[in-house]
């Protein structure tokens, strides 16, 4: 694969991730939990012989065979319970399938800019190493003609010096960021060369309050419904516990002497006397009330994170700004003027060094910044489960 783009990425990453495959595995197998828990009881056949190696005995009614055939009959409603249970488990399986979704995209979408930003990086660093050069071959032919202090040539070799060693260390961030994006879909090694995307396009963040309205869309608080009703199941299926089930009995004894049957039916009933499931029943009780506690915690914990990822987006998005219309702009422009001048005598070659040093300075701060603002999106659209700013939907 040459150029990646993110919605490739993405998809890969859907496909291929380890840690969804697993969850997916754990829906299935709560299917499988939930058509068992649906299942009657197996009925049980039994046979038995009795008076054999008695003579007094079999003399008096003879051998027997006894056939028999029980069926344990559940009461109180346990397999409603029992199969509600599973049911509202299997669905939250689904909504931590959904959870880890959410979090291997932003996952990928942050490793896919840390990439594209890296790749931007080693841009600027390549140009910067190229004016580096450039102005070290310069300054040397001016000492060559005497026209400036060979101490100019020896600065000259030193920005050139760390500008190449700046190059190496933002090629070696761009390979680690790719092995990053990699493991994201589970590969040891990246197989794409580069990506594509642009991160130029910004958007003003919308009110926290709108975005603080949306949070019942993040599956975090979403499955939250669904652990209470759970939780409540389970309270359910423990108090059909305390009700005894019925176990009937259904049967025929042969006696081998006077070759004659006997028909046999019978019941037996478990009398709940010290054991009525009191322990079971508290126990899934306070299991429900913590349940509701960590729900209030959880709407608390989820709120903050989204609060902070909007400031760090709406920070972002004004330092984009301000570099973008005002910084950037003057930069280059004093740079072109130092470098103008210095060419010229009119400037020293330390002014310009550090004029070229505040442009390079001020690009990456725009890079970083664009990347902050990214990273924020794709925070704050993890905790609403959409984007800040949905496209109008068609009349």
């Amino acid at each position: 694969m040459g150029t990646l783009i993110l919605p490739q990425a993405l998809a890969i990453a859907l496909l291929k991730n380890p840690e969804l495959s697993a969850y997916s595995s754990e829906i299935r197998a709560q299917e499988a939990a939930s058509l068992q828990a649906s299942l009657v009881p197996n009925p049980v056949f039994g046979a038995n012989a009795a008076n054999f190696g008695n003579s007094v005995i079999r003399g008096f009614d003879g051998d027997a065979v006894t056939l028999q055939l029980s069926q344990l009959i559940e009461l109180g409603g346990k397999r409603a319970a029992r199969t509600t249970a599973a049911d509202l488990t299997k669905q939250l399986a689904a909504w931590d399938y959904e959870a880890k979704r959410a979090d291997i995209l932003t996952l990928v979408t942050q490793g896919f800019i840390d990439v594209l930003i890296s790749q931007q990086r080693l841009a600027l660093t390549q140009q910067m190493q190229a004016l580096a050069q450039q102005t070290y071959d310069s300054t040397a032919a001016r000492v060559q003609a005497g026209k400036v202090s060979p101490v100019e040539e020896s600065k000259a070799k030193i920005a050139l010096s760390s500008a190449q060693i700046e190059f190496q260390r933002t090629l070696r961030e761009l390979e680690a960021a790719k092995k990053r994006l990699a493991a994201t879909w589970g590969s040891n090694s990246p197989h794409f060369e580069q990506v594509s995307g642009n991160l130029e396009t910004l958007e003003p963040p919308p009110s926290l309050d709108s975005l603080l309205q949306r949070l019942s869309d993040n599956p975090d608080l979403a499955r939250w419904a669904t652990e209470i009703t759970q939780r409540q199941a389970l309270v359910d299926v423990e108090k059909s516990k305390a009700i005894p089930d019925l176990t009937a009995t259904v049967g025929a004894s042969k006696y081998l002497m006077p070759n004659d049957y006997a028909l046999l039916v019978g019941f037996s009933l478990p009398i709940p006397v010290f054991d009525r499931n009191q322990g079971r029943i508290e126990e899934v009780q306070q299991r429900l009330n913590k349940a509701e506690d960590e729900r209030r915690s959880a709407e608390v914990r989820i709120q903050t994170a989204l609060n902070t990822a909007y400031q760090r987006l709406a920070a972002a998005y004004a330092e984009v700004n301000a570099l973008h219309q005002d910084i950037l702009p003057n930069a280059q422009t004093t740079y072109n003027a130092a470098s103008e001048g210095y060419r010229l005598g009119k400037f020293g070659f330390l002014d310009m060094l550090d004029a070229q040093r505040t442009l390079f300075s001020t690009q990456h701060q725009h890079l970083q910044a664009e990347a902050e603002y990214h990273k924020a999106l794709a925070d704050v659209e993890r905790l609403i489960g959409g984007s800040p700013n949905p496209s109008p939907k068609a009349p």
